[in-house]
């Protein structure tokens, strides 16, 4: 640049308009030489509508629509609250496709905390809770998911899909492995990609294979991170933690336990996985959970000990490039995690409609896979096309259950998913299972 600007000084004022005319010209040929070349470029590559990930994706609904003569199950519009009941288009049918598990989403004492934030704080904090969009009830928030849990202290993301892969992305890079269940999310899944960290998963619940991969792969590695979830979000079981702590304390590693649908659900007292199995909080170093489902908000958390999280307050992408949570979310879901401490009674009555339905589903020799002890029922059908034909024929009965079909599970293992809320009645439960087995016995 120097060399350049040295030269460019010795030249008269007409020398440096030739100049800046040879430079144009050769911009503009270039410019016109590129775009001849790229005339041969598939459409595909620059036009999303045919791509062939979404040509793909319209075939295959085309293709079930003609198999099944059924129509799309995805995306119904709904009106008012989603409780035990909802109202799609003008109809209130029973509702078993909604996480609100301990029914404070349709609270009265909730909604009043929300709307009081609101009045306090304005529907947004409008920036980084690390600049100024910190508010007095973010703490109080964290600090009651770290009381629920019984470790040091949390730290509140505005999304959980984002916790995980903001998370694990990270925590952890090329040098590290981490070992995650076969049936894990999307997002942790998402956020080992982004780590860069060598991935293995590992058969569904099988401790013993993720025993025997340390004793042969540990030292290869500086940090290892095992993951599991409290309870599974397709069947509805839930792992031998205590066997997993044993492990990852012998081979010096982490744990992250994804609590999405365990925490206020299990347990007696509906704190999670860690009172279901007794263990000390402490043996687990990451402890995520939603926000969105028994907290009746939107977001996500990771809590464990003090350093971690500071460390994630002042590094995570997630975090710190982020908007805080909104008042009335967060609002929102500190009201319901102190009336779930005060009301324990809501645990066990969802704990009660749970074991109903999988009784009453045994006795009419439903399929529900390896479900027990959580408010995850499936009924697995094991074909994508019938799956949404029962879906349908359950909605002209009045019930609204959502399928899950390949490719997020195998055709083989297509099902309805029913998630129990502490607001369904034993005789909702009733009919909807005889209704279940009367149409698949039709289909």
């Amino acid at each position: 640049m120097t060399e350049l600007t040295t030269n460019l000084s010795t030249l008269s004022s007409e020398e440096k308009r030739l100049l800046l005319k040879q430079l144009i010209q050769k911009k503009t040929t270039a410019v016109e030489t590129s775009s001849k070349d790229n005339d041969d470029i598939p459409l595909a590559y620059y036009d999303f509508s045919h791509s062939p990930q979404y040509r793909n994706l319209e075939q295959m609904i085309a293709s079930i629509k003609t198999k099944g003569g059924v129509v799309d199950p995805y995306f119904k519009v709904r009106e008012g609250l989603n409780s035990n009941t909802i109202v799609i288009d003008g109809r209130e049918v029973i509702n078993y496709s909604s996480y609100n598990y301990l029914g404070f989403a349709n609270d009265p004492d909730v909604s009043l905390a929300a709307k009081t934030a609101i009045d306090r704080y304005g529907t947004s904090v409008s920036a980084s809770r690390l600049l100024s969009g910190e508010i007095p009830i973010h703490r109080e928030l964290e600090q009651e998911i770290a009381s629920l849990i019984g470790v040091e202290d949390a730290i509140a993301f505005t999304a959980g899909h984002a916790t995980n892969e903001s998370t694990i992305g990270h925590l952890f890079d090329k040098n590290d492995l981490i070992l995650h269940d076969e049936l894990i999310h999307n997002s942790i899944l998402q956020g080992c990609l982004l780590s860069g960290s060598t991935r293995i998963s590992f058969p569904h619940n099988d401790w013993q294979t993720v025993d025997q991969i340390l004793t042969e792969q540990r030292r290869r590695y500086k940090r290892v991170l095992i993951v599991i979830e409290g309870v599974y979000s397709m069947d509805g079981d839930i792992p031998d933690l205590p066997k997993f702590i044993e492990i990852k304390k012998r081979h010096k590693g982490f744990l992250m336990v994804d609590e999405a649908h365990s925490m206020g659900v299990i347990g007696d007292r509906g704190r999670g996985i860690g009172e279901y199995h007794s263990v000390n909080p402490a043996d687990v170093d990451l402890w995520m959970g939603t926000i969105s489902k028994s907290f009746a908000s939107c977001g996500g958390y990771i809590a464990g000990c003090q350093a971690v999280v500071r460390y994630l307050k002042y590094t995570a992408p997630a975090f710190v490039y982020s908007a805080g949570m909104s008042p009335g979310n967060t609002a929102a879901a500190l009201a319901s995690i102190r009336k779930l401490k005060a009301e324990p009674q809501r645990v066990q009555s969802l704990h009660e409609r749970a074991k109903l339905f999988l009784e009453l589903a045994s006795d009419r020799k439903l399929n529900t896979g390896m479900s027990k002890h959580s408010a995850v029922i499936p009924v697995i059908v094991g074909n994508s096309v019938r799956c949404i034909q029962l879906s349908q024929a359950l909605f002209d009965r009045g019930i609204n259950v959502l399928p899950q079909i390949y490719p997020a599970v195998e055709d083989k293992a297509a099902r309805l998913r029913f998630f129990i809320n502490f607001n369904h009645t034993p005789e909702q439960i009733h009919f909807t299972v005889n209704a279940v087995a009367e149409e698949l016995s039709q289909i």
